[in-house]
């Protein structure tokens, strides 16, 4: 038991379930301070929900990828490729998280449980073969990592609170999600671009090519910069709009500039221990602004 265990949290890939998970949950307590009332069941309800249909992705992902994962270093002792998990085990369990999950988000409205549909499709079977094929497979790919807070969102309001919403402030039903999932759509650009600089050798093994270029050269480092540079007005969208207070704007400003230095550092050496420094600012920056905007959220009502 203890075993498996271990190999179920690395077939659902626990810590970055977790990290979905998080963002999803932050965006429904924004959702339920727009309302003004949080109903902490359903932010249960989400949380539960959230981890199966990540989960289940996740568990599609090592599917698809078992042969793959074999070759490269860091992935090779995960439960399929080390035989220590059959794919129809993995097949049951990822099949049984989706229908679960679907069914336990759609308690909360049909959106919440139709985006996680969606979400696995496009993670498990549009950008998972397609990292094999192109570097848009991160531009494609960051559709899916950015639905987790579109999600929790809207997982904050009942049916009837979407339809009410949509009538009297389409402001609040429409700008703060779109927003929210505009952020993290940005901030996998950074994220996913040193990350694959870092694992280059190890994806080139499996034929990933998730570099703009598929090569680690200037252009690729250009383009590292550029993406970390978007952070700096990022931050300044929800400001804009009127639901991001001053304390937020400035966390998440100086979380942009931050990106920008590193890339600008990165982009002079395009080494691996600078784009190590992109990343960890990737790991902090998106937590820290989703918890300080939470608290410092001005409902749009």
């Amino acid at each position: 038991m203890k075993q498996f265990i271990a190999d179920f949290n690395k077939l659902v890939k626990l810590r970055l379930t977790l990290t979905v998970v998080f963002s999803a949950s932050i965006s429904f307590l924004i959702g339920a301070k727009e309302q003004g009332e949080i109903i902490w069941i359903n932010w249960l309800i989400l949380t539960i929900g959230g981890f199966l249909i990540t989960g289940s992705a996740n568990g599609f992902n090592e599917i698809i990828e078992k042969d793959l994962d074999k070759l490269m270093t860091r992935t090779a002792d995960r439960p399929l490729p080390s035989g220590r998990m059959t794919t129809g085990q993995a097949l049951v369990l990822s099949v049984f998280m989706a229908i679960a999950g679907t069914l336990v988000l759609l308690r909360l409205n049909f959106v919440a449980g139709l985006l996680s549909v969606f979400s696995i499709i496009l993670y498990a079977f549009i950008y998972t073969p397609l990292k094999q094929k192109s570097p848009i497979a991160v531009f494609v790919g960051a559709f899916p990592g950015a639905l987790p807070p579109l999600i929790g969102y809207y997982a904050a309001f009942t049916q009837d609170d979407l339809a009410l919403y949509s009538q009297t402030n389409e402001a609040a039903i429409i700008i703060i999600p779109l927003v929210l999932f505009g952020i993290q759509f940005l901030w996998q650009f950074p994220h996913f671009w040193a990350i694959a600089w870092v694992a280059d050798d190890d994806y080139r093994k499996a034929g990933f090519r998730l570099l703009p270029t598929k090569e680690r050269d200037n252009i690729s480092a250009f383009m590292v910069l550029i993406s970390a540079i978007i952070m700096i007005p990022a931050g300044y969208i929800p400001y804009y709009f009127g639901f991001g207070g001053i304390l937020f704007t400035i966390v998440s400003i100086i979380g942009g500039l931050m990106f920008a230095w590193y890339g600008y550092k990165f982009y002079q050496t395009q080494d691996i221990p600078s784009a190590k420094k992109v990343m960890y600012v990737s790991f902090i920056y998106l937590p820290v602004t989703q918890l300080v905007l939470l608290f410092d959220f001005l409902p749009l009502k």
